[in-house]
């Protein structure tokens, strides 16, 4: 794919917020995302928000004019190695452009966004049966993590409130 654009979203750009509400939408509508739409409130005022934290950003990748992907970001802080860390919070790839590379371009723009802030690593979470996903990501050098493999690997885990 030769005509792809990875760029850095601008939150105040009407474009650029319409198009993560869309993709983001079409991403919860997955069943890997979830199957449900989001409401009407999340829409409304998710990148609004964004815009309000600095240590959030997103990554469209356009083809032709037309936004096929996206990556939200935040940085976090890991206290073992005193350095930011990169947590990739929503990652998807529209449908009909899945299985053609574009993951990893968007992975590697990620990376050099990582690396320009000095971050120690970059963390991700990843549904167990999301076969397609957990390939990209191994492809592009995710793994589990352990600190020491006979206490074995970090689940992640929630508590709702």
């Amino acid at each position: 794919m030769h005509d792809l654009q990875l760029i850095q979203a601008d939150y105040h750009n009407p474009q650029h917020a319409a198009d993560i509400r869309r993709l983001l939408n079409n991403y919860a509508c997955d069943p890997m995302g979830g199957g449900q739409a989001l409401p009407l409130h999340v829409l409304d005022n998710l990148v609004p928000t964004l815009a309000t934290l600095p240590h959030a950003f997103s990554v469209l990748c356009y083809q032709s004019d037309n936004a096929i992907a996206l990556a939200t970001c935040f940085e976090s802080f890991s206290t073992f190695y005193c350095r930011p860390i990169l947590n990739i919070h929503d990652f998807m790839v529209e449908k009909p452009y899945r299985g053609q590379g574009i993951s990893q371009q968007l992975l590697g723009c990620i990376e050099d966004i990582a690396c320009s802030k000095n971050c120690c690593k970059i963390t991700l979470e990843v549904l167990s049966n999301n076969t397609a996903a957990k390939v990209a990501y191994r492809n592009f050098g995710f793994e589990d993590y352990a600190l020491d493999p006979a206490s074995g690997h970090a689940l992640f885990w929630q508590k709702v409130l």
